[in-house]
């Protein structure tokens, strides 16, 4: 009895190697994973799977390998409607076959299976094609929107609000340290696709738009996604907190020229502050304790 359900393991896992071989059955019956399970090559196939009356054993394996691909690219479409619709259907599922040749699914669920879409996009692309490096972009986007989404989000959290971090003595608010909220993210890109998606998401016919940098900062509230747009200054300032840097380490990132208004930058950054509490940016604040009070960080500010 071991012996029947040990062979029954082995096909079924040989099965698994040949159908979702991205060159196809007969290289995946030469892999290496198959061959693992079962050591034949392809003139030998039948020896596992038998032909029917119409079918060879070739042809009855393809039947699932094309079942497998035809139910990846629907999920890949899925998780990627506004650049299916940007590419059109067609010529999406080309480059999602080339993306899945090169970056075949190796987990046991489908969620992380346009992960380096946007990787392949730009390691494939043109090189003087504009078009080619927004579709990268429109990529990024679109896979950090439902990363966000089906990630944990702020519902049920307590968030603090700007008031909190005004209460705290001006001396140690260097030395504070904000704890993001859940599912909080932040995004460079090379092109504002944020616009052309909206649009596209609308079913508007729009030109994808020219280079130009974009921040974004992207979290989920009442379980919606929200984008939010931020200038240069203040996307490595919001990256460098919720990196968990202090805000004094934070700012030092900031580059600031000898003709920079200091005056300027803190009000930019209490107006920053004011607006990231109102998005839900942060939830808790952790303050060091003074000297002497035994504790490297201790104090935990909320509203």
């Amino acid at each position: 009895m071991r012996k029947v359900q040990h062979r029954f393991e082995c096909i079924q896992l040989w099965m698994q190697a040949v159908i979702t071989h991205p060159g196809g059955v007969l290289e995946g019956v030469n892999a290496r994973e198959s061959r693992m399970h079962i050591d034949i090559d392809a003139r030998e196939i039948e020896t596992v799977i038998t032909p029917s009356s119409a079918m060879g054993s070739v042809d009855r394996l393809e039947i699932y390998a094309k079942a497998y691909f035809a139910r990846l690219l629907e999920c890949l479409r899925a998780v990627f409607p506004i650049l299916t619709r940007a590419l059109g259907e067609e010529l999406f599922d080309e480059f999602a076959v080339g993306y899945l040749e090169k970056y075949p699914s190796s987990s046991y669920t489908l969620n992380r299976l346009g992960e380096n879409f946007s990787r392949y996009l730009d390691e494939t692309r043109p090189p003087d094609e504009s078009w080619a490096k927004v579709l990268v972009d429109l990529a990024k986007l679109e896979w950090t929107i439902g990363e966000v989404f089906d990630g944990p989000g702020s519902e049920g959290s307590r968030l603090i609000t700007a008031d909190v971090l005004k209460n705290i003595p001006a001396d140690r608010r260097p030395e504070v340290r904000l704890k993001p909220a859940p599912g909080v993210r932040t995004l460079a890109l090379r092109h504002p696709v944020l616009p052309y998606y909206n649009a596209l998401l609308e079913g508007l016919d729009v030109l994808p738009p020219p280079s130009a940098d974009s921040f974004l900062a992207l979290t989920r509230r009442d379980y919606v996604v929200r984008i939010h747009e931020l200038s240069p200054m203040e996307f490595m300032l919001l990256t460098a907190l919720l990196e968990g840097r202090s805000v004094a380490e934070a700012v030092a990132l900031v580059p600031i020229g000898i003709d920079s208004d200091i005056g300027a930058l803190a009000e930019d950054v209490q107006r920053w502050f004011h607006n990231w509490s109102a998005a839900g940016f942060f939830q808790s604040i952790e303050i060091p304790s003074p000297p002497g009070a035994g504790r490297s960080v201790g104090d935990r500010e909320s509203n």
